[in-house]
């Protein structure tokens, strides 16, 4: 398996689990993979959010880990990337109020450029308007947005550990799918895991 180039666009309070697990599990299996935020430089951190399901009517957020960015936002070129990560947390919120973001997340998916997205990730999707028709699993509260966009929403299993492939595009609900989501975007990637 060749390594591939793996952009992540990540944001203050990013889901913790959903930068550093899939970064570190790509890494693992031997991929290249760059973080990137605006506004920030390589070596800059992000803070991370941890979310958690205790119980309560909508999901608990606690302070989580420092992240440490690894390349510069202003100097990113998307065409020499392979594929694009968006994790999910509360950074998406405000990721797709930026045009380059949207600008960036627009390169992958007109080049049909592998894209992974998680939980609250697909609403940088939705605002980028590359959703028309397509399928798409996320955090249930984003599922409007999904379906505004033009997409449709792909219900999670009831212990939010599923993901969903459609063409060049993995999504998933949240960050218990991380088995789920990570396998189905490595074979995208043409990775080969030995069990």
């Amino acid at each position: 398996m060749a390594a591939k180039r793996i952009l992540f666009l990540v944001g203050d309070f990013v889901e913790d689990y959903e930068i550093m697990v899939p970064y570190q599990m790509l890494l693992m299996i031997g991929h290249h993979c760059d973080t990137v935020c605006p506004e920030k430089k390589a070596g800059d951190f992000v803070a991370t959010a941890i979310h958690d399901f205790e119980g309560h009517q909508t999901y608990s957020e606690k302070p989580g880990h420092r992240f440490r960015l690894n390349q510069d936002f202003d100097s990113v070129d998307p065409s020499t990337y392979d594929a694009l990560v968006l994790p999910g947390g509360r950074a998406p919120e405000y990721l797709r109020l930026n045009d380059r973001v949207l600008e960036i997340v627009r390169h992958f998916a007109h080049a049909s450029k592998p894209i992974a997205a998680i939980c609250h990730g697909p609403q940088i999707l939705a605002a980028a308007g590359v959703l028309q028709g397509r399928h798409c699993s996320c955090y249930p509260a984003v599922r409007y947005e999904v379906d505004a966009s033009g997409g449709s929403y792909v219900a999670p299993s009831a212990h939010f550990d599923s993901a969903y492939t459609e063409g060049n595009l993995v999504t998933a609900p949240a960050w218990p799918a991380h088995p789920a989501w990570i396998s189905q975007f490595a074979k995208l990637l043409g990775s080969k895991i030995e069990a």
